[in-house]
């Protein structure tokens, strides 16, 4: 199966999102289960997650076409401690909002080193950080988002992917998301069939496929290899559609949820639709 959709806002209730979604005809999507830009956010009501999982029985999306985005406060990898322990106390509430909606995966960026310790140290400290996220909650799989390489950023590479999940005790509770923009302006050619086969080939030589929980398909308003996270609506950007139409095609990216995030949502619905539309 093709699980389509888009990063969908979730104002007004988290029920919300599920209709917003229907709507558009999307069969998947992205949401935030609390607001993304504050620290400390009151737990869910009883009412709340029932009002979430009878939207979702309504409009028939399962745990599996529904990718959650965490907070971007968050820095897994944080250098100062106790601001470490900040981002894992709001990361193990996440996913304990997660498992209390019924869901399955948790979205979030990796971290960022500050320029006060190393790339290596800063990996460590992600992996760290999902370990004890895991032993504190059930469930949930971490779901590590690769990173356009903006800043200090670390996440950047497929290697960096690899050292994280090395490092993680629970390996059946970790995956990853690849952004298609990320990916390219981090270096990662996309905008021929012989470089989508060679930049997925690497990802399987370094990760594998079964990792693969969920991918975001973003064009680029940025040139290659640029390290500027700037998103643009599919076919319009600097990645160009043959990328997309050939993720689309690709059984590696079956049953997954593939979700849109480009900066015009009112195209939403037409690019769901065209991806659809692409042929095997």
């Amino acid at each position: 199966m093709k699980y389509i959709g888009a990063h969908i806002s979730s104002s007004g209730g988290l029920e919300k999102a599920v209709l917003r979604a229907f709507k558009i005809r999307a069969t998947a999507f992205s949401f935030f289960t609390r607001n993304q830009r504050q620290w400390t956010t009151p737990p869910l009501t009883e009412k709340k997650i029932y009002n979430f999982k009878q939207s979702c029985i309504k409009y028939k999306f399962t745990p599996q076409q529904i990718l959650p985005h965490s907070s971007y406060l968050i820095n897994l990898g944080h250098p100062i401690d106790y601001l470490l322990e900040k981002s894992r106390n709001a990361f193990i509430d996440e996913m304990i909002r997660c498992s209390q909606l019924g869901l399955i995966f948790l979205n979030f960026h990796p971290g960022s080193h500050l320029n006060k310790i190393t790339e290596s140290d800063c990996l460590l400290r992600i992996s760290e950080s999902i370990n004890i996220a895991l032993k504190n909650t059930k469930n949930i799989i971490a779901v590590i988002e690769n990173t356009a390489g903006q800043g200090t950023n670390v996440g950047y590479c497929f290697e960096h992917l690899s050292e994280i999940i090395k490092n993680v005790d629970d390996k059946a509770r970790v995956g990853v998301c690849i952004d298609t923009c990320h990916l390219f302006v981090s270096g990662y050619d996309l905008r021929t069939l012989d470089n989508c086969e060679k930049t997925f080939k690497k990802f399987n030589d370094l990760i594998g496929f079964k990792y693969l929980k969920g991918i975001h398909l973003n064009d680029s308003k940025k040139i290659f290899n640029s390290r500027v996270d700037r998103h643009e609506n599919l076919g319009i950007g600097e990645i160009g559609e043959l990328a997309f139409k050939w993720i689309i095609k690709n059984k590696n990216f079956y049953n997954i949820p593939m979700i849109l995030e480009t900066v015009d949502s009112t195209l939403w619905e037409k690019e769901i639709a065209w991806l659809r539309s692409q042929k095997i």
